[in-house]
């Protein structure tokens, strides 16, 4: 049987398990970053997922631009780092469990994304049950505290780099959020363990496409080896997704590597935050 809510498998590693703690930390993140008003209404961010340690700061630019904001939905798209043969898959729990609360997973809109999916891919949207997959739970505590009031979520995980494949979710995931007062969420790191002279030039490039709003361009520089982020299909997906909604900006907050923290700057980790914005 599976359960109503997935207990989290990293609390205590990613992230502190103690909730006054975590809340403490996330809230020290918001304030740190240094955020101008935003020039447009806000559909999406794009957001790193390693252990707040190394990532969480560069993660508070993208969550602190949606501080106040109380959406009903809340879009988190991630990669799956681990092998499964489905494209794209969700989760079979009823609910996601923090340190901070429990947020549950919004069921019409499962329900809408997985007879979207269906009808674009003529497939069922597969679905997972006690996964281990840090790159989506690891949004949820940022979301928690950044967030006004309690919003359901709709969990995607990405294997899939085929432009078709990821273009069809896009639209899938429009067609969910349309009608709603929704948000979208991209999960994603940059380039993994290269020297950081190379690493910034790897990741310079992968920003450039999704600042420049191009799907294609993400998943090209991916193929390409120009730039790299394990998260390039969840990426391509929301950006996708973000125009069907009618988005036409993006504008990247902050990029930070693992050696900002460590010091050690032979093999590091880029992260990076961005908004997706509609302007008038």
């Amino acid at each position: 049987m599976v359960a109503e809510i997935r207990p989290s498998p990293i609390a205590g590693i990613w992230y502190s398990a103690d909730a006054k703690i975590l809340a403490a930390q996330i809230d020290g993140f918001l304030a740190d970053a240094a955020v101008e008003e935003l020039d447009g209404e806000l559909v999406a961010v794009i957001v790193p997922h390693a252990g707040y340690r190394y990532s969480g700061r560069t993660a508070g630019y993208a969550f602190h631009s949606m501080m106040g904001l109380s959406p009903e939905l809340v879009v988190v798209v991630s990669p799956l780092h681990g092998y499964h043969p489905a494209d794209v898959l969700t989760t079979r729990h009823r609910a996601y469990g923090t340190p901070l609360g429990t947020i549950k997973v919004g069921q019409d809109a499962l329900r809408g994304l997985k007879a979207a999916y269906k009808n674009a891919n003529g497939e069922d949207l597969a679905t997972l049950a006690n996964d281990d997959e840090h790159s989506l739970e690891i949004e949820l505590p940022f979301l928690q505290r950044a967030l006004a009031g309690d919003f359901q979520l709709l969990p995607v995980m990405v294997r899939s780099v085929s432009p078709a494949v990821l273009l069809e979710l896009g639209r899938s995931l429009a067609s969910v959020a349309k009608g709603k007062k929704t948000l979208l969420v991209a999960s994603t790191d940059l380039s993994h363990f290269y020297p950081e002279k190379i690493a910034n030039e790897l990741d310079r490039e992968m920003l450039a496409q999704i600042e420049a709003f191009s799907p294609d361009g993400v998943l090209d520089a991916e193929r390409r080896g120009t730039g790299f982020a394990c998260g390039a299909g969840a990426v391509a997906a929301v950006l996708w997704a973000a125009k069907f909604l009618g988005a036409n900006k993006v504008k990247v907050l902050h990029y930070s590597t693992s050696a900002d923290e460590t010091g050690d700057r032979r093999s590091v980790v880029g992260y990076g935050a961005a908004v997706v914005l509609k302007q008038v």
